[in-house]
């Protein structure tokens, strides 16, 4: 009888990579991964540990200073912002509550198997900016610069901070350092300004990865422009007789505005009779020796100014003419002037006419003249029996 036949034998050349597969699953028969983590400053950060074909094995986590949290879910760190959420033969999620930047770093999570496997989740802790503070260098005034800060003092990782005045973004120079794990920032702008940029609107944007989408942080800061005062008298009405009341009101301008208001007449006191309070001035029963100039006199840190008003009393029975009827007397006059240059043209048009008219008659009565003189010939030529004239 002939033996069996044997199996055939693998090559001695497959018997190496046979035994590195074998080792290679039966390596991977336990593992573990970390995930990335970000979280606000003050929020709450999961950090989450997955395993793969856990059967029971040691699962330890640490901090980034190696210090043991939990082991194998038994708190091993009395630190109560840290809570074990989840612990499965899939996942290990660590809850850590009121997150500051001193848990940022490295989080370990290790599996203690027949070989030793860990991974790093690694915690970022983000500050987001508060509102800038934007701050005038000096006092604005006309004509001259003013130079405002936009100030973030805290921020993780830094902002980008922007100027904006009337929805046009404005150019400013920024500079910043570092202050631990935080960053310090401010953003200078400098402006010229005039009188009419007083109680103008320039705001300060802050933007920040820990912001949300399309949010930012924003303060408005109002522009205060100083500038000299001005004067103005206004009269209650233009034309004054006897017995009348006079109020002066003078109109006062500038920043800071004027509070105190002086009033004077001429060379001479106010009657007697004047009440003069503040920006107004009240003249009762006006009477002739009323007459003269009186003016209302401001100021302010950066100048004075003054204006003045000329009184002029008149008898109860005078004809005046209004002293505010200029700018009527001068359309009046204009609108009479327009309509004589139009008559000038009819009148122009009219004579045109009529010569023209004039001419043509003259003509016709030539071309009669000249044919009854033929007429006459032709008449007389007959012999000289019969003659006739014609006059036309």
């Amino acid at each position: 009888m002939q033996p069996p036949p044997r199996p055939p034998r693998a090559p001695p050349a497959l018997l190496p990579g046979l035994l590195l597969l074998w080792a290679a699953g039966h390596g991977r028969a336990q593992e573990v991964q970390a995930e990335n983590v970000t979280v606000l400053e003050g929020g709450t950060a999961e950090i989450t540990c997955h395993l793969h074909r856990y059967d029971g094995s040691i699962v330890v986590i640490q901090n980034p200073a190696r210090q043991t949290l939990f082991f194998n879910g038994t708190r091993a760190l009395k630190d109560e912002r840290f809570e074990l959420a989840e612990f499965s033969r899939r996942r290990l999620r660590l809850r850590l509550a009121r997150a500051r930047l001193d848990d940022e770093g490295g989080y370990f999570c290790q599996l203690y198997a027949d070989d030793t496997h860990h991974q790093i989740a690694t915690l970022t802790v983000l500050v987001p900016p508060e509102p800038p503070v934007v701050e005038a260098g000096a006092l604005a005034v006309e004509g001259g610069e003013v130079e405002l800060s936009c100030l973030v003092p805290r921020a993780r990782p830094l902002a980008t901070l922007r100027w904006y005045r009337d929805r046009r973004e404005l150019a400013g120079h920024s500079s910043h350092h570092q202050d631990g794990k935080v960053f310090w920032q401010r953003s200078v702008l400098r402006l010229r300004v005039e009188r009419r940029d007083n109680g103008a609107i320039v705001t300060c944007e802050a933007t920040h990865p820990a912001l949300g989408r399309g949010q930012r942080r924003q303060t408005q800061y109002k522009l205060d422009v100083q500038y000299p005062p001005s004067a103005r008298i206004q009269p209650s009405q233009s034309v004054l007789r006897e017995g009348d009341t006079l109020v002066l009101t003078c109109a006062v301008g500038g920043n800071p505005r004027p509070t105190d208001v002086a009033w004077s007449r001429g060379n001479e006191s106010l009657p007697a009779r004047a009440r003069a309070e503040g920006e107004r001035l009240t003249l009762p029963a006006l009477a002739p020796q009323d007459n003269g100039s009186y003016s209302c006199h401001v100021g302010n840190a950066h100048g004075r100014a003054s204006d003045t008003y000329v009184l002029v009393v008149y008898d109860p029975g005078a004809v005046v003419a209004a002293q505010g009827a200029g700018p009527f007397a001068v359309v009046g006059g204009a609108l009479a002037l327009l309509v004589f240059l139009l008559l000038l043209l009819l009148g122009a048009l009219v004579w045109c006419s009529v010569r023209q008219k004039g001419s043509y008659l003259t003509h016709e009565a030539s071309g009669l003249e000249e044919h009854g003189e033929a007429r006459e010939a032709f008449l007389g030529g007959e012999g000289g029996k019969r003659k006739e004239e014609f006059f036309i």
